[in-house]
């Protein structure tokens, strides 16, 4: 099978499960969606989302989010992991926000990425589902289907970034990573994943691959 075909073939079936996948992250504006996603680093979504609500109560903006203490904002956010670097991230970008750009959460890749705590793949996100710029997040679940399809050969999650980039057109891949990211929680997990039952796996997977 041509690879351009499998590729086809994949994109009909996300769209068929998922066609309107919703942002897995609660949030209100480009900001709490910047904290929420920074949070989800090494921890579920679910666990964020369980979270935040606490977290925004206590400051849902930079402007009162760089007056709090690194300590009571750890205190909120322990059960995401990471909280000492989390939190002071949290408030030294939120400092940086109201210093630097009025409050306002920057909508270019470089100025996000030069904030505290915030890499490459957090701005992807948010460039993606805040902004509406074409961006192809990669986490651990495409990571891992984009091989098991043998989309890309597992070398890292940057190149797994630009094989996917190049297989699929531009404007699908706002809509096609959160379809990927669903799809491998539900059909094709990391544990106990059957690939005779798995949608996509039965049909374009890996050759001796479970």
């Amino acid at each position: 099978m041509k690879k351009k075909d499998k590729v086809k073939g994949i994109h009909k079936i996300l769209d068929k499960i998922y066609p309107n996948p919703p942002v897995p992250l609660n949030h209100k504006n480009p900001y709490t969606l910047l904290i929420a996603v920074l949070l989800s680093a090494r921890c579920t979504d679910k666990k964020v989302n369980e979270v935040t609500p606490d977290l925004f109560n206590l400051a849902d903006n930079p402007y009162d989010m760089a007056k709090e203490n690194v300590s009571q904002v750890r205190k909120i956010v322990k059960p995401c992991g990471l909280s000492p670097q989390k939190s002071k991230a949290i408030v030294g970008l939120s400092k940086i926000l109201v210093d630097k750009y009025d409050g306002v959460v920057p909508s270019n890749f470089e100025e996000l990425e030069e904030l505290p705590g915030v890499g490459h793949k957090t701005a992807s996100v948010v460039m993606s589902q805040a902004f509406g710029v074409p961006a192809f997040p990669v986490d651990t679940h495409i990571h891992r289907l984009a091989w098991r399809w043998a989309l890309s050969n597992r070398k890292n999650v940057e190149k797994t970034e630009k094989d996917l980039k190049r297989l699929f057109p531009e404007e699908s891949w706002n809509k096609l990573h959160l379809q990927m990211i669903y799809f491998g929680r539900e059909y094709c997990p990391a544990i106990s994943h059957e690939k005779n039952i798995c949608p996509i796996c039965s049909k374009y997977g890996r050759k001796g691959v479970t």
